[in-house]
């Protein structure tokens, strides 16, 4: 009788435990990216945020991570925070096409050296406040931006500019598309997470992914050859949440937001694009794939041209908008020298 007692006891008081850490969470943040749970962007970045956050708000912030698109596809990420589908996202900003045209500059060739390199510069021009006016209408917290974006290919080798002529190949944004239809290749629109299908069933010829992306996606398992051409382009990401679920906390708990935000992050973010960059290329080599990197990136003299063409395409159309991108992207450049010291 006693030990049936015992066992009640405890088993209520584990329940009453469960029920007063349930009731402590004054604020639950449904946290939705497009990234594989399984994959180290996942655990490395947004899992850490979330045990943090949950951590330093003693349990009054509960962190509920949705991977894999769940909550939303990877084009409507940034507006379910801004409508509260889900209450954070971390997306990439072209996915939403024409909505962050100055942030998008950081994609251009040449700006970009590694993912810390150029989330040192996102982050910045963001704090400067020379891009903030595209994130109205929702709350960054962290910028970053993954590592040299380059070309994976089934069965053709891409070593030069022509090589690319009438390849469908899969294109993040529509920057990277500009750059592509520059080199004469057929670009084809679509998130990440669907290249591995298209690829497959021949939709496409390749895919611009860095290697993080052909790990993380599995396209090493179906593209056999690839091509690094230094500087290439890099896309940018940010951690954002929505307005009015941060402008309701209290300052206690804005507090652990705003604790958890900004460079510091930035860095954290990048260093785990750096590390399965390392790890993607070694899957590739140990898979006994062809890779050739191009003497001098961007600077050989046969992308230079193209290169430069694309950027000035680019600068020139928003530009024409009205839009101060050459101030933009020559404090860029700064940027990248200084981030890179």
């Amino acid at each position: 009788m006693l030990k049936k007692l015992s066992i009640t006891a405890i088993a209520s008081m584990m329940a009453f435990g469960a029920a007063t850490q349930t009731e402590a969470a004054e604020v639950t943040l449904r946290f939705a990216h497009f990234w594989p749970a399984v994959s180290g962007i996942h655990k490395n970045a947004y899992q850490a945020w979330a045990d943090k956050v949950e951590e330093e708000s003693g349990g009054k912030i509960e962190v509920q991570l949705f991977p894999s698109a769940t909550l939303a596809k990877p084009p409507a990420q940034y507006d379910a925070v801004k409508n509260r589908i889900a209450d954070v996202t971390a997306t990439i900003q072209g996915y939403t096409a024409n909505r962050f045209p100055l942030t998008q500059i950081v994609e251009l060739p040449g700006i970009v050296k590694n993912a810390v390199h150029g989330s040192c510069i996102i982050q910045n021009l963001y704090d400067e406040g020379l891009i903030k006016d595209e994130y109205k209408d929702t709350k960054p917290l962290f910028f970053f931006t993954h590592g040299p974006g380059l070309l994976h290919t089934k069965d053709k080798l891409i070593k030069e500019p022509a090589d690319m002529a009438g390849l469908r190949l899969r294109r993040p944004t529509a920057v990277v598309a500009n750059l592509m239809k520059q080199l004469k290749a057929q670009p084809v629109g679509m998130p990440a997470p669907t290249s591995y299908q298209s690829m497959q069933r021949g939709v496409i010829d390749g895919v611009a992914l860095p290697w993080e992306g052909a790990l993380v996606f599995r396209i090493n398992e179906l593209a056999n050859k690839h091509t690094e051409v230094g500087g290439l382009y890099s896309l940018s990401f940010l951690v954002t949440m929505n307005k009015s679920v941060y402008d309701g906390m209290s300052d206690e708990l804005k507090k652990v937001i705003d604790n958890n935000s900004g460079m510091k992050w930035t860095k954290i973010a990048a260093k785990a694009f750096d590390k399965l960059d390392v790890i993607g290329r070694k899957a590739a080599v140990d898979a006994g794939h062809e890779i050739y990197t191009v003497k001098g990136g961007i600077e050989n003299a046969a992308w230079k041209p193209i290169m430069e063409k694309s950027t000035e395409t680019y600068l020139a159309q928003l530009e024409g908008k009205g839009l101060p991108a050459r101030k933009v992207y020559a404090r860029a450049q700064e940027l990248s020298n200084s981030c890179a010291q």
